[in-house]
């Protein structure tokens, strides 16, 4: 007996034991498309080799067995769905992309959809899959589980210690980035720019954004955020100290702000430095144990720590 005989005959046993209600026609298509269109690749392996293509047809089966065969193809395409979607590493970076993109309103379910869409319309292996499970049966119930279990396994497979999955993600994230619109009138004449230009020696793409500038931006932008804030906070601190502590202590405060030393406050409020000391501890205190329980207590922190 053949190393190809063995295999098949050891699954058409399983798949007998597994799935007696399962007629033999139909067990026999699902072997078929186990074993793959070109079996006789098994009496060519190595003992690793053949190893290696059990495992991949067991695990091939379970999932067949476990999410679809006797799903309805609405409830097999939720599963899938449901399964993909489970991935943390997918499901976190569709996400970032989401909140970063113009069209928040999409959710994880959207994009993965369209991934799983542009998945099947342009992977040659999907493809030959397709035209692989089209020979192994003409029931479409059947076809559209093992064509399930094939996205899925194929989703799964570990590139660089990542799903597939992820790298089509990234893939179809560049193509629908790269005009930069998604709509575009169609009474004007639009010129869409890239982010990136491809060299025509095959380099690899140039970005044409500075990253460098961008972050500075961004930095820029949370600095002056944080001004606003800031002076926000010390004029409603100001107010409260002059309602409910002492005008001098407001004005330590406002001395304070602008840089100036005890002994210089001292001298501008005609004080001893011994007063402006006690002065400053009173409006430590109320700072941190009373106006600071109400604001941002980081911030007044922050300020009378210096």
């Amino acid at each position: 007996m053949t190393v190809l005989e063995d295999i098949a005959s050891t699954w058409r046993s399983q798949l007998e034991a597994d799935l007696p209600s399962v007629s033999q026609a139909t067990q026999e298509s699902i072997l078929k498309w186990l074993l793959g269109e070109a079996p006789e690749r098994f009496n060519e392996f190595t003992p690793e080799q053949r190893h290696i293509a059990k495992q991949a047809i067991d695990y091939r089966y379970r999932i067949l067995i476990q999410r679809y065969l006797k799903a309805s193809p609405e409830r097999s395409y939720r599963n899938l769905i449901q399964r993909l979607s489970s991935l943390f590493v997918v499901r976190s970076k569709i996400s970032t992309w989401i909140s970063l993109s113009r069209d928040r309103h999409s959710t994880v379910v959207d994009v993965l959809q369209e991934v799983i869409q542009d998945l099947m319309q342009n992977d040659k292996y999907m493809q030959e899959q397709v035209a692989w499970i089209a020979q192994c049966t003409r029931d479409p119930r059947l076809r559209n589980a093992l064509v399930f279990t094939a996205t899925e396994e194929y989703s799964l497979r570990p590139i660089r210690n990542q799903p597939l999955l992820l790298y089509r993600f990234v893939n179809y994230q560049k193509r629908s980035q790269r005009g930069g619109m998604t709509q575009v009138p169609a009474a004007d004449f639009i010129r869409l720019v890239s982010e990136e230009i491809a060299p025509d020696d095959a380099e690899g793409s140039v970005s044409l954004l500075d990253g460098q500038a961008i972050a500075n931006y961004q930095e820029a932008q949370a600095q002056d955020e944080q001004k606003e804030l800031r002076s926000a906070i010390s004029k409603h601190f100001e107010a409260y100290l002059e309602e409910k502590v002492d005008p001098q202590a407001a004005e330590w405060l406002r001395l304070y702000l602008q840089g100036k030393t005890q002994e210089a406050i001292a001298q501008r409020l005609g004080l001893q430095i011994k007063q402006v000391y006690r002065l400053r501890e009173k409006v430590n205190y109320h700072a941190v144990r009373v106006f600071a329980q109400k604001a941002q207590p980081e911030l007044v922190t922050e300020w009378l720590g210096r």
